[in-house]
């Protein structure tokens, strides 16, 4: 799939080709269709805020449709 992916703070979103998740127990698998990127993704991106981890893929304001369960 493709995603925009944050590999550090302060450094553009980069478009990366990576495997599709398969959802595990309790999980889905959702299409998206549009995502929204809410303040809190654009201070981890100018480096306000640490994130868990990087690379980061952010947004978590999604539309889409349900693939799997």
């Amino acid at each position: 799939m493709l995603a925009m992916v944050l590999e550090a703070p302060e450094r553009e979103l980069v478009p990366m080709e990576i495997p599709v998740p398969e959802p595990v127990e309790r999980e889905v698998l959702i299409r998206v269709e549009a995502c929204a990127l809410c303040r809190t993704d654009l201070h981890i991106a100018d480096g306000d805020l640490v994130a868990p981890s990087y690379p980061l893929i952010p947004g978590h304001e999604v539309v889409g449709v349900v693939e799997r369960c």
